[in-house]
């Protein structure tokens, strides 16, 4: 019978398609969050709550987006379900959310002061790409040992390609003229940055809720753009870029390009299947990094 593989998100589902290689034609790939939702705002649908249940494997990123996931799981029937949980994996590599000069505060809701909000975005470091890819790798390998070898093989050659392109980042930034991003929106790229050593501003945190930004923020990045002689103004995937555009109005040139980098928060299946994969969206980043920073 087919293997019944069930992911949250786009990179998740993107890794186990290339590490299932041609055996993706004896496997079940599901993506719930596949029709656009943020995930953190997605809740299951009873359908979805099903078909967790009675899968082989379940991978979540196991932030507070995912509250909802412990519950899931006590619906399990598939008692041999592997489970992978992204930011167990990593471990000591996950970063706690972080608020940084100039950027909007959100308000804290009292009673979970005490917990750390976790920075969910873990899969736009190609790093932490290659960590969850061999974690990904193994629990395949028990789950059918029988097609072990091809995964294993699979899993060596994406990986050989996350490197090479976790190496042209590298590259991209050791002869970059500046070392600063500025974002006009959420910021998801902290564990990015931090890859290769590059300083950001931004309006919200990645894991924010808020849209709207107060004057006081819009000015200070604005001069921030200014003083730092940046040439662009970036943002995330979405149709709403006003605030970057308010930003670019605010500074004394008026010129500074916006540009948008991909955080795979709104890739469905249906743009899989025609085509985006994890590594072409990353790709199409380090393109707008390179404007950014030159």
């Amino acid at each position: 019978k087919p293997l019944k593989i069930v992911t949250t998100i786009f990179p998740e589902y993107d890794w186990v398609r290339e590490i299932l290689g041609d055996k993706a034609d004896h496997a079940e790939v599901t993506m719930l969050l596949d029709n656009g939702v943020d995930l953190h705002s997605y809740q299951p649908t009873a359908d979805d709550i099903i078909k967790i249940s009675d899968c082989d494997l379940f991978i979540y990123v196991g932030g507070e987006s995912d509250g909802w996931v412990e519950d899931a799981l006590k619906e399990a029937t598939n008692k041999d379900m592997q489970v992978i949980n992204l930011l167990d994996v990593l471990g000591e590599q996950v970063k706690e959310e972080e608020v940084v000069e100039g950027m909007e505060a959100e308000e804290e809701e009292s009673e979970d002061e005490d917990e750390p909000e976790y920075d969910e975005h873990v899969g736009l470091s190609l790093k932490n790409a290659e960590t969850l890819c061999n974690a990904i790798t193994d629990a395949l390998e028990e789950i059918d040992p029988a097609n072990k070898d091809a995964y294993a093989a699979n899993a060596a050659s994406y990986l050989e390609k996350l490197a090479a392109l976790d190496g042209e980042y590298q590259t991209v930034v050791d002869n970059a003229a500046r070392k600063t991003v500025l974002f006009g929106d959420r910021f998801p790229f902290r564990y990015l940055v931090d890859d290769y050593g590059l300083r950001y501003y931004a309006a919200f945190a990645g894991c924010s809720a808020e849209t709207e930004a107060s004057f006081e923020t819009v000015s200070f990045l604005a001069k921030k753009v200014d003083e730092l002689g940046l040439p662009c103004v970036l943002t995330i995937e979405g149709k709403n870029h006003k605030l970057a555009e308010t930003i670019v109005q605010s500074t004394a040139g008026k010129k500074q390009k916006v540009l948008t980098m991909d955080s795979m928060q709104s890739t469905t299946s249906k743009d899989a299947a025609n085509g985006t994969t994890y590594l072409s969206v990353m790709e199409s980043n380090l393109d707008v990094l390179k404007q950014a920073l030159n």
